[in-house]
Order: C-alpha cells, then structure tokens, then sequence
C-alpha cells in the first residue's frame, strides 16, 4: 500500500469516526467521564459546615487549630488507548477483521476525548509493547494515532496482557480513563491480577471483541485451522455436527469463565462482535457508568 493510499483511508477512517462521535457519543462520553477526578488545590482553615473526613490533621496539629484540604474538580482527563495487536486480531469471517473494528472504536473513543479538551495516548502491544505514542490534544494528533491504528506492523505475535498493562502504570503516573481493546483469547488469573491493579490506579474498562466464527463453525466439511499466535495446525470435520457443537460449547464456556472473572474482580467491560454494531454497546456503557456516579 502506497502513501496515498494510507492517507486515503485515514482520512476515511476519520469522517467516519467523527460523524459517529458528533451524531451519537459526544454527550455520553462527557457525562459518563468528565470531570470525575478531584486535583487538590489549597488547605484552609476549617469552617463551620465543612466535612470533617477533610481535615487535614498534620497542617492542624502544626497550626493549633483545624484546617481542612480543599479540592477542585479536574476539568481535563487522560484518555489511554490500550490495543492487543496480537496476530488473532488480524482474523475476521465478516466485513472487518477484529483489529480493523478496533481502530474503529478507539477513533471514536479518541475524538470524543478530544471534543472534551481531553489527552489522548496509545500503546499498543503483542507479547511486548509494540509502540507507544504519549497523551496530547489536537487533530494532527489524532490523525496519527488512527494511521499506527490501521498501519503498524508488530514484530510479535503472541498475547501479553501483562506487559502492556505493567507499562501503562510505568508512563502514566496520574489517574486516567483507559480503555483496554483485545479478543482476550488468552487469559490466566495473571490476566485478572494485573486488570485489577490498574484499575485501582486508573479508570480501566476492558472491550472484548469476538468473531462469529470463533463461537459458531459451518458446515464445510474437513478444514485446517490455524492458531494465528501459536502457528498450531488442527484438523477439523466440521461435516460432523457433534464437532460443531463440541466446538461452539468450547467457545460458550471460555466466554462465561472470562465474564465471571471479571465480574469477580470488579472489573467494567463489554464485548462487541465484529457482525454487529458497537456504538448501541458504547451507549450503553457510558450511560451505566454515568449513573453509577
């Protein structure tokens, strides 16, 4: 693919991705995230009808006498991007693989941060992290996360969630809005470990993206399966329908055991399959979160 041809589909990518953000999530975003973080502004003397939990006990043992920290409301957040570029995300039975619907949704995401005055960064990763692009503002910003979205090579393969994640609480210090991005085909309770360290540091939520065909398999015979990671060959008579359904419950129960850890874990997500649009999954979301708080 040329350069023309590159920044043509940016460019596509971008109207696309705005138009959605303009005509749908623009509103939710703000409500859902904006503003949720308190910076720490002054210590004054307490007054009657302050909240005692704010009493600053060193300052008032210092000064005889009670003073309270006051905090204001952070009127700018961190919008953190977190994409699993391992080789299974390039699969897709439909009209986008799992990796293209991902660039999608971080587009979006990215410019409903910006519509709110919000930094935007990106690490993306495979065993390792790939690349990493620090938080910033504006439009040529923008345009350059979305063309490392669609066009960076990774030099891995395989899945490690723990070492994007170990990275991200390395970098950014301060408390952000970040929204992790993969299949999580591989997971292990390091996964959900380290899920739930960075969200005690950071607003994490997770969006699981699936294939149909990774849960439901036709009839077309004998067939080779690759596992795209791994480089795994297998064998598979999809003609007998005791393998499709063995197959499909497979599929069913890993989908349930990832759901259950990470309810157990008090960790936010949501799955998106690639045959279905994501902005009603992204409403969704954002208007739980939005009364949640």
């Amino acid at each position: 693919m040329n350069s023309s041809d590159i920044i043509n589909k940016v460019r596509r990518l971008e109207i696309r991705t705005r138009s959605l953000v303009t005509d749908s999530i623009s509103g939710a975003y703000h409500s859902s995230f904006k503003g949720r973080g308190m910076d720490f502004e002054e210590v004054r003397e307490y007054c009657v009808g302050d909240d005692v939990r704010s009493i600053d006990w060193n300052v008032s043992a210092k000064m005889g006498k009670p003073f309270i920290k006051v905090f204001r409301e952070e009127r700018e957040l961190t919008l953190m991007l977190v994409i699993d570029l391992s080789a299974s995300g390039i699969f897709g039975s439909v009209q986008q693989s799992k990796r293209e619907y991902a660039a999608e949704i971080a587009g979006v995401l990215a410019y409903s941060a910006t519509l709110n005055n919000d930094k935007v960064g990106l690490i993306l990763y495979t065993h390792q992290v790939e690349h990493y692009i620090a938080p910033k503002k504006g439009r040529s910003h923008i345009l350059r996360l979305i063309r490392d979205l669609l066009f960076y090579q990774p030099q891995g393969r395989e899945t490690n969630h723990r070492a994007a994640l170990d990275y991200l609480n390395r970098v950014q210090k301060r408390k952000s809005v970040v929204f992790l991005i993969s299949d999580f085909l591989q997971t292990n309770s390091d996964t959900f470990s380290k899920l739930s360290l960075t969200n005690q540091r950071h607003d994490l939520i997770s969006i699981a993206l699936t294939d149909p065909r990774e849960s439901e398999v036709p009839d077309v015979g004998l067939i080779t399966l690759e596992d795209a990671e791994t480089g795994e060959l297998i064998e598979v008579n999809t003609a007998d329908s005791s393998v499709r359904k063995r197959y499909h419950n497979q599929a069913k129960q890993r989908r349930y055991l990832f759901h259950k850890q990470m309810l157990q874990n008090g960790l936010d997500y949501v799955q998106v399959g690639t045959d279905e649009p994501y902005l009603p999954t992204l409403r969704q979301l954002m208007a739980r979160r939005a009364s949640r708080h």
